[in-house]
């Protein structure tokens, strides 16, 4: 049993080394008060960060071009899912999130005294066009302007917390000791370059492009059936019955080519195949869920939504489709964590469920032509599988 002297040696030679053990035995524990106090801060954090992630996905999903960022995130998300098995590493990016909604929130309640000021310049013009009065009210908004982006900068910089903006007192304190300790500009530019490149909008612009082009690959075929349907009904019953195959099978090999980001891995059909007989009901309850959220969404289709108010009908499509995209993320993770298929009864009831979804699915499809504004076009704006919100052309 070693002495107290050698344990006092080993903490000197721990306190010499820099040892984090000793370390953190020096380190004192904080208080009860102080821990509540920093796990309600974390939890608000994180549940602002998560509004501010739904809003920023919304916003980005009315967006021309910018909906592949969001259709990319939404394929990232369930890929992590499904290369984990956890649910919480669906949202991705939520402390970053709330970050940057802070930033925006900030600025923007800073900017509105400068309008109110702007208005009140404007009046002066118009009542003593060129005069002294008007001069002094453009020299004052001037410096308040100039005064007012200082300030924001400076709350980006410090971190961009909401506390930071109404706060303006410490602000120039702290802007004179950063000057003062040198290598501001190089700080600055390091750290907004790392904040940006932290969000990874190349990888997810690339992985909602592929993403696009290979779901588009297996509805091509099916939707234009259906579409044909209304000419030849029998080329319309074809397509339906190709449609409810393909939707039963498609978001899983969504998951599959998000899980392991290769192109092809969205067309191994036979490996998906293999992965639902080891799961059947996870893929059932998954496909059930995710055809059904689905549905209500063609509501939204059936008037053309005003372009300036089109994201406020994103967040109901993502408040559907997202949870959809992890439960589909959960069931394949599931599948490869088992090695035996399952029972035949379990493989053979969970098909007919699945293909009994599917059949309803393609049926309600078919319909959604005679009710959505753009008529057969919308066949080819599947919400389920493609772009969050079903406006290619807004």
């Amino acid at each position: 049993m070693p002495s107290e002297s050698a344990d006092a040696n080993g903490l000197e030679v721990g306190a010499a080394m820099g040892d984090p053990a000793y370390l953190k035995t020096l380190t004192p524990k904080p208080g009860l008060i102080r821990r509540v106090r920093d796990g309600i801060g974390s939890a608000s954090e994180w549940l602002f960060g998560g509004f501010a992630l739904v809003i920023g996905l919304a916003i980005l999903s009315a967006t021309p071009i910018l909906q592949l960022l969001s259709f990319g995130y939404l394929l990232e998300s369930g890929g992590r899912v499904a290369r984990t098995g956890r649910l919480r590493d669906a949202l991705i990016g939520v402390r970053r999130a709330a970050r940057l909604g802070s930033m925006v929130i900030g600025c923007s309640l800073m900017l509105l005294p400068l309008q109110v000021i702007a208005s009140w310049t404007a009046a002066a013009e118009l009542v003593d066009p060129g005069g002294p009065i008007a001069r002094r009210w453009r020299v004052g908004l001037l410096i308040l302007a100039a005064l007012m982006v200082l300030h924001m900068l400076t709350a980006c910089a410090r971190g961009g917390k909401l506390r930071y903006f109404f706060w303006p007192f410490t602000t120039p304190l702290w802007l004179v000791r950063r000057v003062r300790r040198g290598g501001i500009y190089a700080s600055a530019r390091d750290e907004v370059w790392d904040f940006v490149t932290a969000l990874h909008f190349p990888y997810y612009f690339r992985l909602g492009l592929l993403g696009l082009v290979g779901t588009m690959a297996w509805l091509l075929v099916p939707v234009s059936l259906i579409a044909l349907g209304r000419r030849f009904p029998l080329i319309g019953i074809l397509g339906g019955l190709l449609l409810a195959i393909v939707s039963l099978a498609l978001p899983f090999l969504q998951m599959r080519f998000a899980a392991e980001n290769r192109f092809a891995a969205l067309f191994e059909y036979r490996e998906v195949r293999e992965r639902f007989r080891r799961a059947p009901w996870a893929f059932a309850v998954a496909a059930f869920l995710t055809l059904t959220f689905a549905i209500p969404l063609y509501l939204l289709k059936i008037e053309m939504i005003p372009r300036e108010t089109a994201w406020l009908p994103s967040l109901v499509f993502l408040g559907f489709i997202f949870p959809a995209r992890t439960l589909t993320g959960w069931a394949y993770a599931r599948s490869g964590r088992r090695e035996q298929v399952r029972h035949w009864f379990f493989r053979w009831t969970s098909r007919l469920a699945m293909f009994a979804t599917g059949l309803a699915y393609a049926l309600i499809v078919f319909f959604t032509q005679y009710t959505a504004w753009q008529g057969i076009w919308s066949l080819y704006e599947q919400h389920a599988f493609m772009l969050p919100v079903p406006f290619l052309n807004m």
